[in-house]
């Protein structure tokens, strides 16, 4: 697998929705996985987070399937947008290498969609289906932010923004074909 330096620029609204989907289904499946095995124990068994199953893709995946939705309705709510005032903030694109704005934006992304999704997950996973007490979520929540933040920030600085960049850039320099 070929990383292409060529960055092909989202000039449409289409090729907005392409991208946010490539990437909120990227950064969904990466987190479930990585939530799933932790939640059967795969982090502190002989050989780590090495020794997960199949059976743990396909939770992912299935959890994936409605979550990803979720990512793509808060980062296009607020995520995104925070991520670029954070980015505007730090980095001036006149001036400032074009890929560290890029990083700057996305660490900016981060930071506001892995609390936003720590919340909805804990809601949704120990209050509604876990019967956790309400009263318990400040401290399920802060955990939850804890366990998930570095593996949100370097998935996505790692992984899923750079497979959804490629992704993005075979689908619309084929197009362009």
């Amino acid at each position: 697998l070929l990383i292409s330096t060529e960055v092909i620029m989202i000039t449409t609204r289409t090729q907005g929705l392409v991208f946010s989907l490539i990437m909120s289904y990227a950064m969904a499946i990466g987190m479930e996985v990585y939530n799933i095995a932790i939640k059967m124990n795969f982090h502190s068994a002989a050989g780590g987070l090495s020794g997960i199953t199949y059976t743990v893709l396909l939770d992912a995946l299935i959890e994936a399937s409605y979550m990803g939705l979720l990512v793509l309705l808060f980062s296009s709510l607020w995520g995104n947008r925070l991520g670029a005032a954070f980015a505007q903030r730090h980095c001036d694109p006149s001036s400032d290498n074009a890929y560290l704005c890029r990083l700057f934006r996305q660490g900016g992304t981060v930071a506001v969609m892995c609390p936003t999704m720590s919340l909805l997950a804990s809601v949704l996973f120990n209050v509604i289906l876990g019967s956790a007490s309400i009263l318990r979520l400040p401290a399920i929540w802060i955990g939850t932010v804890l366990k998930n933040f570095p593996m949100a920030f370097f998935w996505n600085f790692f992984a899923a923004a750079p497979f959804s960049h490629w992704l993005f850039g075979k689908i619309y320099r084929n197009a362009e074909s």
